[in-house]
């Protein structure tokens, strides 16, 4: 029932996965961060839940335009569902933020393979990740992601290499000269310090969570499953697959990075982690195990969010 339902690209589809993202949203920011109830603070959450949904049109249309996976529904459904297995990536403004700009980067960076205006595209993929690292510094780590792209594709003519440079410059002068007017120019110097911290505890924390650990290698074995299928079909497809793996790879990275400074952006990781859950949901032929496997997939995040939901 739940793999015929989302095996379809119907509006219904987004309308369920939202009305439960918006519930579970205002849940979380209710239980943990326990919001006021005031014009300010209303208006301010409804903004970051817009760029949220967002979120999932641009997910959607990343993978319909590139053809990451079949006409299904089953991305998003994943998307929302990581959400849900990790509340704290919901409590995360910046993180929300910066996730939504490296998807914009992400749908830029998977179009190269027309090898059409790949000038403009590098440009565009580029001034997005500096954007993202607006709102976690470390986001810059991207910038080797788009690099990588440039070799896979284009990478005999210099300008190629010279164009994310371009585009960074160009933020970084707007970004100071805004700072400049409203007399913050501290900012930069601020943010971007780019500390190696060592948080023993939070480490110790991180090598107790069966959640985390258990994210990791699924998702990890699951896209080495993915590619070597793909890579198999001989659909085309690999070059893309291969970006998509070192975003999630470089997402970790960030994710740690930040984390021993006390933050928890692992949304940065849910795209690649949606297109490979969703690659694999689709080598299983036969339609009972797929069911029993999207059930599961429904069952494990909804029980653990119950379970944080009575410790809390």
């Amino acid at each position: 029932m739940i793999s015929s339902f989302f095996g379809k690209t119907k509006p219904i589809n987004y309308i369920i996965v939202l009305a439960f993202l918006f519930i579970f949203y205002w849940i979380v920011r209710i239980l943990w961060l326990e919001i006021e109830f005031v014009p300010q603070v209303i208006l301010g959450n409804i903004g970051v839940l817009t760029i949220l949904f967002f979120s999932f049109f641009v997910v959607n249309f990343i993978v319909k335009r590139n053809k990451l996976t079949k006409t299904n529904s089953f991305t998003i459904l994943f998307y929302g569902l990581l959400c849900i297995l990790f509340p704290e990536s919901l409590m995360d403004n910046n993180g929300i933020f910066c996730s939504f700009f490296l998807l914009l980067a992400t749908r830029k960076l998977l179009s190269l393979k027309s090898l059409k205006d790949i000038k403009y595209k590098l440009f565009d993929a580029a001034l997005w990740v500096v954007i993202a690292s607006l709102f976690y510094d470390w986001a810059l780590l991207y910038m080797v992601w788009i690099f990588v792209a440039i070799y896979i594709y284009e990478p005999k003519n210099i300008r190629n290499w010279l164009v994310p440079i371009a585009a960074f410059v160009g933020i970084f002068l707007i970004t100071l000269s805004v700072l400049v007017l409203s007399d913050k120019t501290g900012f930069l110097l601020n943010h971007y310090s780019f500390t190696l911290k060592f948080n023993k505890e939070i480490f110790l924390e991180w090598s107790k969570s069966s959640k985390l650990v258990v994210y990791l290698i699924a998702i990890i074995f699951i896209g080495f499953w993915s590619g070597i299928k793909i890579g198999k079909s001989g659909v085309g497809r690999i070059a893309s697959i291969r970006l998509i793996a070192l975003s999630f790879a470089i997402g970790i990275v960030l994710t740690l990075l930040e984390a021993a400074k006390g933050s928890f952006p692992i949304m940065v990781t849910f795209f690649p982690a949606a297109v490979f859950l969703t690659n694999y949901i689709e080598t299983i032929r036969k339609s009972r195990f797929q069911e029993i496997a999207l059930i599961l997939s429904i069952v494990v995040p909804f029980s653990i969010f119950i379970f944080e939901v009575l410790l809390n």
